[in-house]
């Protein structure tokens, strides 16, 4: 007998002392291929699923959601960790006698495909989108979501992780697509799907904006940045600064941002604060001689500017302190007469003193700036006040001719030219240069703005409390998650803007009239539904069922509540954000509820999920979203939520830092199992971040890997030559054998027992730095 078993024994032994088939110096790469074409030949992974019945209405299945990753980028780190934690879990609880379907699946829509699409064609501006056509843009789109599917199935496959590849499915798929607009309709008809006009974050490369959730994802999505910042004067003017005694005073208010200064339309104070009135001190200021207002706590701080050799000379000129509240109401000189015609803007209530309890004296002077246009706070405050949002900015983030003095800037590069403006106009106190952590896009990595846009929201807020007690059902590793950084986020959770100003993605499947005489809204959930309101389905060029852009634009139709029959429903130009179509994944992999609906009520939620802790934010949080507003359930049961691989410069992993080992050379020098091993035994499975480095994976090779092959080569060196020469076959013992083995034998049964039982444990709690 010769070991490994399950091969077929060499006609003679490599050398008198080696067993046949196991060597003693492993060449553990080579070995590992060997593995793989085993399996591939046997059937192996296929096997272990259909020797496992799923019982009754799948009671012996474990479901397990394997996040899509784009393929338009070759694997990190990041997506080795989670991917064999991916097989670690499943080939468990198929050793557990459970049936562990583990179906591929690919995220195909957004703008990680856009941005690849545009390299390759070229693209710099999205007008070059529109005069090409949206419909050989997408065509880009759709070939450069698919170029390494190949490279990923090599890389999982070296991976030694066990996927159904053959059955994946493609969130481009139209099956995946009508569940998508399914699960939009069933929101709207719950009435948690609605149309605004809020300030968001906005990429003004990209020409879209992005949800709250995006900006919480991942720590470098807020960077340091220098900008300039200013301090201003708004004199006070008008009958109530007059009865107060204010008249002429000059309000001081500082911004970071500059550029938001021409649509200035009021100013807010804390109704608590204390605010102090001096005048101009012996040297004098750049804004005239005052005096001026700012809060109390805070004028030390503008000692210099305002004229005084010391703070506490500032302090002594102090001639009157006021209130917050003392000031609502007051009018000032406004900077800019851009919007001065209140009739045709609307502004007769604009540029007055707001009171607001978002005014702190933690930085500034006390006294906020108000853009409603561009600041979430300031457009609530102005709301509130009957104060108009204005937009003096177009989709690519430069100033229309609303503002002709700085039309066609750039906002941040306008921000010099403005400042300077404001010196000739004798209203800048104070100019500084300002370090401070700032939003950037995910994707394209450029500073985000704050703007004024309409959007397709989902009331989150409505149902949030839910979404609280249903993430009690949720067994989180860690488990400190799950009321920590995931409740918290829930607590705080916003609606969520669906909307991007974008082509390739599920489209948003609303059709509003183009004659606002006669307004209407229909909302589609199936390619039925379109069928017959349309006549027809949308159609590509190959003539097949296609929901995206441009062949969902084409379907139009008379609006039936316009009696003179001239205007036409038409398709708004939007299409979903990429997390709706993330968080669909449950229901939309198997096209529910057009098929396999009882399948996925025996199936949902899930058992096990896996990510790493930007996703609570992310993929976790939507998928948490959409499951409570549409099933009233979580969507998994069981998560781990792993920490950061940071590369060997101790910052995130990163292809194009390219601070981390090449994961195909390691495979090739020191094994997968090697790798799986460094990766599966550290804290990042509890949330902590772990360093890659090349000596961590040749360490588990010399303390793990190579010590249990060298006792499993003892062990076939003395069991095939047992027996006389015929081999050992190991059996399993009963008590009876067990009582009747020496003392040593029984130790080490004992010994292996409480082994099982730990590692049992643990990966029954998903522990499994634990089981390692």
């Amino acid at each position: 007998m010769a070991y490994p078993l399950h091969r077929p024994a060499p006609s003679a032994p490599s050398s008198q002392s080696e067993p046949l088939g196991v060597p003693a110096s492993p060449d553990l790469p080579a070995l590992e291929q060997d593995v793989l074409a085993y399996w591939k030949a046997d059937g192996t992974f296929v096997a272990s699923v259909e020797a496992r019945e799923a019982g009754p209405d799948g009671s012996n299945e474990f479901v397990f959601y394997d996040g899509p990753p784009f393929a338009n980028g070759l694997p990190h780190y990041g997506h080795l960790l989670t991917g064999y934690v991916k097989d670690v879990v499943p080939r468990y609880q198929t050793m557990r006698g459970h049936r562990v379907e583990r179906r591929f699946g690919w995220d195909t829509h957004g703008l990680p495909a856009e941005l690849e699409a545009e390299r390759i064609l070229g693209i710099t501006d999205k007008s070059q989108i529109e005069e090409m056509g949206i419909a050989a843009f997408n065509a880009a789109c759709r070939e450069s979501v698919l170029t390494y599917t190949h490279e990923w199935e090599d890389y999982v496959t070296r991976q030694a992780r066990w996927v159904d590849f053959e059955h994946d499915y493609k969130t481009l798929d139209p099956t995946f697509m009508e569940s998508v607009i399914w699960a939009f309709k069933q929101l709207y008809d719950k009435g948690l799907a609605y149309s605004g006009y809020r300030v968001l974050p906005y990429c003004w490369r990209d020409q879209t904006p992005l949800s709250n959730h995006e900006l919480g994802m991942d720590a470098d999505v807020y960077r340091d940045r220098q900008d300039q910042t200013v301090s201003v004067t708004f004199p006070l003017v008008g009958e109530r600064a007059e009865a107060l005694g204010l008249a002429g005073v000059r309000a001081v208010a500082w911004t970071t941002t500059p550029w938001t200064l021409p649509t200035n339309e009021a100013l807010a104070v804390g109704a608590d604060i204390t605010y102090a009135v001096v005048p101009a001190g012996p040297a004098g200021t750049s804004a005239g001689t005052g005096p001026f207002l700012l809060a109390r706590d805070l004028l030390p701080g503008y000692a210099k500017d305002l004229g005084y050799a010391a703070p506490d000379d500032a302090v002594a000129a102090v001639s009157r302190e006021l209130s917050g509240a003392e000031l609502a109401g007051l009018r000032y000189e406004r900077l800019f007469d851009y919007f001065a015609d209140a009739e045709k803007y609307g502004t007769q209530d604009a540029w007055q003193v707001l009171v607001g309890d978002f005014v702190t004296t933690e930085d500034g002077t006390g006294i906020v700036h108000l853009a409603p246009a561009y600041g979430e706070v300031d457009q609530g405050a102005c709301d509130a006040a009957g104060i108009p949002t204005l937009l003096s900015v177009d989709d690519a983030g430069k100033f229309t001719a609303v503002l002709p003095d700085f039309e066609g800037q750039q906002v941040f590069d306008a921000n010099m030219p403005i400042i300077r403006r404001l010196r000739d106009d004798g209203r800048l106190l104070r100019q500084a240069s300002y370090v401070h952590s700032y939003p950037h896009c995910w994707r394209c990595r450029n500073p985000l703005i704050y703007k004024a846009v309409s959007s397709w929201f989902v009331r989150v807020t409505q149902f949030r409390d839910r979404m609280i007690e249903l993430n009690q059902q949720i067994a989180w590793t860690p488990e400190h998650i799950r009321d920590g950084q995931f409740g918290k986020w829930l607590e705080g959770a916003r609606d969520w803007s669906v909307s991007r100003n974008r082509y390739w993605g599920t489209p948003i499947p609303v059709w509003v009239s183009d004659d606002p005489a006669h307004p209407r809204v229909d909302v589609y959930g199936s390619f039925a539904e379109l069928e017959a309101d349309f006549g027809r389905l949308p159609r590509n060029e190959a003539g097949e069922p296609d929901l995206h852009r441009p062949f969902i634009d084409e379907l139009t139709r008379p609006n039936p509540d316009d009696p003179t029959g001239h205007s036409t429903m038409r398709r708004i130009p939007d299409v979903l954000d990429v997390w709706f179509d993330s968080g669909s994944m449950p229901y939309a992999q198997v096209h529910y509820p057009f098929e396999n609906a009882d399948w996925f009520e025996h199936h949902f939620p899930g058992d096990f999920i896996v990510e790493y802790v930007g996703q609570t934010r992310g993929w976790f949080y939507l998928l948490h979203v959409l499951a409570t507003a549409l099933f009233d359930r979580p969507a998994f049961t069981s998560v781990i939520c792993h920490g950061i691989v940071l590369g060997d410069d101790g910052r995130k992993a990163s292809k194009s830092l390219r601070n981390f080992p090449d994961p195909m050379e390691m495979f090739d020098t020191y094994g997968s199992d090697a790798v799986r091993w460094s990766l599966m035994s550290s804290p990042v499975l509890r949330g902590g971040n772990l360093v890659v480095a090349e000596e961590n994976i040749r360490e588990a090779v010399r303390q793990v890997v190579l010590p249990l092959w060298s006792t499993y080569y003892f062990f076939t060196l003395y069991a095939g030559a047992a027996d006389e020469g015929r081999g050992y076959l190991a059996r399993a013992v009963d008590d009876e054998r067990v009582a009747g083995l020496p003392v040593m034998d029984r130790y080490l049964l004992a010994r292996t027992g409480e082994l099982v039982a730990q590692v049992t444990a643990a990966l029954d709690s998903y522990e499994i730095a634990a089981a390692c």
